[in-house]
């Protein structure tokens, strides 16, 4: 059969993309993060057997892709994936598939990655699916400021980090620091029998605390979040904007919901975030994240057409 452009576009929404060169789809599955269970994998791998040509791929963001589906077993790869828990999908101008680094388990992380990366899947990619945005809008969660998954080349990227204070009255200015053994980003040094912490160079990764043995940094710190939006990769390309303070993990879902209602209510449609942040500034963006005021009009702004340039 030959595909038409119609029936290509038909099913790119479902999360079937064309093979290049030929008249086959891959199907791109979601996942929370990567994550697959066994009786998952099992299931993946039967599908591409069945319905594709045996292959399965992994992408940037941590989904799948059965390769070589025919345009015409499309509905049947659906339902059968469907049947055991999975769908295709993760395309389109809304929120992409929810990425996050291995901080859950990784010696460095500072927060649970995986964990939140649920909440936001379940809030955002689930609960907000259908939601039409001025384009794509992908979320990533990084344990540290080690950046393995690039959480600043992100719409909204999530980086946990440590808050904690160094207290130079403690500070015995040993010759061999501790601090400054340990510090990966090389922002301790000891002047004048004091160490000095540039925090111009600190990142808060937190592999200094609780090494001082007097104190100076303490045992204990709260892990806490920065916030990146409007990062992007690709053709164009943008470092995000690290919003001027920093969250809780609780307060992560809520800090999201605000950026997304702002960009629906101020961005032109196909234009990315970092675009519209650029036009209108990030005080702007910044002080309607101080308020609850976008999420009071939250079905107000969700209703509203996306804006046209003039």
């Amino acid at each position: 059969m030959s595909i038409t452009k119609e029936q290509i576009m038909s099913v790119k929404g479902r999360g079937f993309l064309r093979n290049r060169g030929t008249e086959c789809f891959s199907g791109r599955l979601v996942t929370v993060a990567g994550q697959f269970t066994p009786h998952e994998l099992r299931a993946l791998a039967e599908c591409a057997e069945r319905f594709g040509s045996g292959e399965v791929i992994f992408t940037a963001r941590l989904t799948a892709e059965i390769v070589g589906i025919p345009f015409e077993k499309i509905p049947e790869a659906e339902a059968f994936m469907a049947e055991r828990g999975l769908k295709f999908g993760g395309t389109g101008a809304k929120v992409r598939p929810v990425t996050a680094c291995k901080g859950t388990t990784c010696v460095y992380g500072n927060i649970d990655t995986r964990a939140l990366a649920g909440v936001i899947y379940d809030k955002f990619y689930v609960g907000m699916r259908e939601v039409k945005l001025p384009h794509k809008f992908k979320i990533g969660v990084g344990g540290c400021p080690n950046s393995c998954m690039k959480p600043s080349l992100n719409d909204v990227g999530i980086e946990g980090c440590r808050a904690f204070s160094f207290d130079s009255a403690l500070c015995r200015g040993c010759k061999k620091c501790a601090v400054a053994e340990t510090c990966p980003s090389k922002a301790v040094a000891v002047t004048a029998g004091k160490a000095v912490i540039d925090e111009g160079k600190c990142t808060h990764c937190g592999v200094c605390v609780g090494q001082c043995p007097f104190g100076a940094v303490p045992k204990e710190a709260e892990s806490v979040c920065r916030v990146f939006v409007g990062g992007t990769w690709g053709k164009i390309q943008r470092m995000g904007t690290l919003l001027s303070r920093t969250y809780s993990v609780e307060e992560v879902p809520a800090i999201i919901e605000k950026v997304m209602l702002w960009y629906k209510e101020n961005g032109y449609a196909k234009e990315r975030l970092g675009a519209c942040i650029d036009r209108l500034g990030v005080d702007a963006l910044e002080a309607a994240l101080s308020t609850n005021d976008l999420l009071d009009r939250k079905e107000e702004i969700l209703e509203k057409p996306l804006l046209e340039r003039s």
